[in-house]
């Protein structure tokens, strides 16, 4: 029988953070899964800590040409019933998230499910801040409130979709979640279920506006072509843009 999960870590020169990753997938119980590693040519320590992982695990070596094809690589190797992608960066926050997670799928039917996740900021974990909205496609369309840390998605409708693209460096999470919203309605969890680590080096933290513009051309990609409703999203875009300044 195929692993229920299969959990996908993307991983480059992330000796710093990985074990306390690795060790909150080794301590899920319940479902079975599977570990994928993605590595883009590691000269640290992070292999040697792969290979120390005493069960099996799948690992694809020098993948380079950014993380959407990374992680398309390691949906590719998976053969799980259920995706998710848990980030070098980040972990699961208690041992019971994937049992969670499967009653929830199996129970509600749905295709796909995602909770919260609490910061992690020099070794403490902080709330996010702020609640969630009910989910509605057209709701995700005004902003990205989907973490994808915390978000678990049916493989067969994964791969149907074409997985992330690769075009896109900031926002390939935001415009699958897109995609696939127009097929099928997720399970909305309000607990937290991953740790999202916030630091100097992390991808969004570093490129924050650049972000924000990436997601602003996926918003209209998926938006109405109605020229008002196209005109709302850059100007809520413009808003955030200046306020992200502030902070930067």
């Amino acid at each position: 029988m195929p692993p229920r999960f299969s959990i996908i870590t993307c991983t480059w020169n992330s000796q710093p953070w990985l074990a306390e990753s690795i060790a909150s997938v080794l301590q899920q119980q319940g479902p079975a899964f599977e570990m994928i590693f993605v590595d883009g040519g590691s000269t640290d320590n992070t292999l040697e800590q792969i290979a120390a992982i005493k069960r099996p695990v799948k690992l694809i070596r020098n993948v380079r040409n950014g993380i959407s094809d990374a992680m398309n690589q390691g949906l590719a190797a998976a053969s799980g019933e259920i995706i998710a992608h848990l980030h070098s960066d980040d972990f699961y926050l208690r041992p019971t998230v994937l049992s969670l997670v499967d009653q929830y799928l199996r129970s509600s039917h749905c295709r796909w499910l995602f909770g919260r996740t609490q910061r992690a900021i020099d070794g403490q974990l902080l709330p996010e801040g702020w609640t969630a909205p009910p989910f509605s496609r057209q709701r995700l369309l005004r902003g990205n409130f989907i973490p994808h840390p915390a978000t678990f998605v049916e493989r067969d409708l994964m791969i149907a979709l074409g997985g992330f693209d690769t075009r896109l460096r900031y926002a390939m999470d935001y415009d699958l979640w897109l995609r696939i919203a127009a097929l099928a309605r997720p399970m909305q969890l309000s607990m937290p279920l991953a740790a999202f680590r916030e630091h100097a080096g992390s991808l969004s933290t570093c490129n924050r506006l650049a972000a924000m513009h990436e997601d602003l051309q996926v918003r209209l990609r998926h938006a109405t072509t109605n020229p008002l409703g196209r005109a709302l999203h850059v100007v809520r875009y413009l808003v955030r843009r200046q306020r992200a300044r502030q902070f930067i």
